[in-house]
């Protein structure tokens, strides 16, 4: 838009300045008068080329402020419950950078049966970002384990990623239980992080 403004200014002195080569009265002397009309007619050629040269730098500033508005990155956040059958998601928390982004209880949903949460999903400042998730998990006790429903797993953690401009992260929080034979039940609980980073375009969903 300023491009085309900016060269609609120029080719409006360019008119100008035709019309008054039109409207100009021959002066006295031939001589003079051929003279002027060779210096407007060389004035209106300069001014030629200046809108050119100016219609091709406002089109490429244009262009780069386009591109700078653009640019940048894009987070996505997803929560996702591997948790067996012996713990039962309650509550979830997530901040990024230290600010709450989502926040969710049972109470106000089924949040134990949701396989996959997108929590957040926003344009980010590239560069280092950290992210810090909080799940609560019940103990779901039968038989002998029974003693699991007094049980609550209150799970921390931080994860720091860097996204580059241009680029989208996808940052996958993965509540699940640890193996091992040997592993107690109390202890399997846990939390781990997985990036996915791609170049930014269409979306694709997900």
């Amino acid at each position: 838009m300023h491009a085309r403004l900016g060269a609609a200014c120029l080719i409006s002195l360019v008119v100008w300045l035709i019309a008054a080569v039109a409207c100009a009265q021959p002066a006295a002397d031939p001589a003079d008068y051929r003279r002027t009309i060779g210096e407007l007619e060389a004035r209106v050629e300069a001014l030629k080329d200046d809108v050119f040269r100016t219609r091709a730098r406002l089109t490429a500033l244009d262009a780069a402020v386009r591109s700078s508005a653009i640019a940048g990155a894009d987070v996505q956040i997803v929560h996702r419950n591997e948790m067996g059958s012996s713990f039962a998601l309650e509550k979830v928390v997530y901040r990024l950078d230290g600010t709450p982004i989502f926040e969710r209880t049972s109470a106000e949903g089924d949040l134990d049966g949701e396989a996959a949460i997108t929590v957040h999903r926003d344009a980010i400042v590239p560069g280092d970002h950290t992210l810090d998730a909080l799940m609560v998990y019940r103990g779901r006790g039968f038989g002998v384990f029974s003693y699991l429903r007094s049980y609550v797993f209150t799970l921390r953690s931080s994860h720091t990623f860097n996204v580059g401009e241009g680029k989208r992260i996808r940052v996958e929080v993965v509540g699940y239980e640890k193996g091992g034979a040997t592993r107690s039940l109390e202890d399997r609980p846990d939390i781990r992080f997985e990036d996915t980073i791609d170049d930014l375009g269409p979306e694709t969903g997900g």
